[in-house]
């Protein structure tokens, strides 16, 4: 005779393997898609102003330590590898590009005091950015600095992206699906800034002008390319209106700016106006 089954079912929510597994996939994006709401509502958060950019962007101490490090050994060399040339050229890149970490912090810490004035605190701002180092890192900085709500949409990848210190506590959360990751980047955003980046930046920030050209988000805000000198070189956007493939319209859906104080000014007037602040 066959023994008794004693054994205790788990239920499939506890099941580890079922819920890891590919049988649960939907499961774990409903969980993205509701968590962060909850999180959002602990906090009292209702609007952010969204900040993204390079993960490689050092700040300017840190950049010069590093390229005062390799100009040091290349000015040694005789003859130097193709190798070493280009660690020389990445140094001199880094620290050309660490004034946009530094203009990052400081436009964060502006907005960030503005949203923390008695006339717009009822609208719970909050500065957001995608919780990682580089740009990311300096727009988590600056909202800390001023003692405002710092949040960031972490996204686990194999190199590069680990959360910064600079995140409120709560307000740091982790995704594995880029669209939810994407989808709560916007759904809370009342106003953008697109630093220099790569495909992750220019990924983000067309997803955003696709949705707002083809009115899937109807409401409106302010979006800013920062840093003139990269993006005229990056992009050329113009063209594409040349050739028809866009309206000439299109091109006044962004705004290119290039100095932080014309930055936290033109954010704020735009928002103060779409909010009746």
């Amino acid at each position: 005779m066959a023994k008794k089954n004693t054994e205790i079912p788990v239920k499939a929510f506890l099941d580890k393997a079922f819920m890891e597994g590919h049988d649960a996939r939907i499961l774990r994006i409903m969980a993205e898609f509701i968590a962060p709401q909850v999180r959002f509502e602990k906090y009292g958060v209702e609007n952010s102003i969204v900040m993204f950019g390079s993960a490689r962007t050092k700040p300017r101490d840190d950049a010069s330590k590093y390229y005062k490090e390799i100009e040091s050994k290349f000015s040694k060399l005789s003859k130097p590898t193709l190798k070493q040339r280009r660690e020389r050229r990445t140094a001199e890149s880094q620290l050309l590009m660490a004034r946009y970490y530094e203009d990052a912090r400081y436009i964060a810490c502006e907005i960030s005091k503005w949203a923390q004035s008695p006339k717009v605190q009822k609208c719970n701002f909050a500065i957001a950015s995608g919780g990682g180092p580089g740009i990311m890192e300096a727009a988590n900085r600056g909202a800390h600095d001023a003692g405002g709500l710092s949040i960031g949409l972490n996204i686990s990848l194999p190199f590069e992206q680990k959360p910064n210190p600079y995140q409120t506590p709560g307000l740091c959360l982790d995704f594995h699906y880029f669209f939810v990751r994407k989808f709560w980047f916007l759904y809370l955003c009342k106003g953008l800034m697109a630093f220099p980046g790569g495909f992750g930046t220019l990924d983000e920030f067309f997803e955003v002008l696709t949705l707002v050209q083809t009115k899937k988000t109807v409401k409106k805000m302010p979006i800013v390319l920062y840093g003139r000198q990269y993006w005229d070189e990056v992009l050329n956007l113009d063209a594409m209106a040349k050739w028809g493939m866009i309206d000439y319209k299109d091109l006044k859906l962004y705004k290119i700016i290039d100095d932080p104080d014309e930055a936290v000014e033109y954010m704020i007037t735009e928002l103060s106006k779409i909010h009746k602040l």
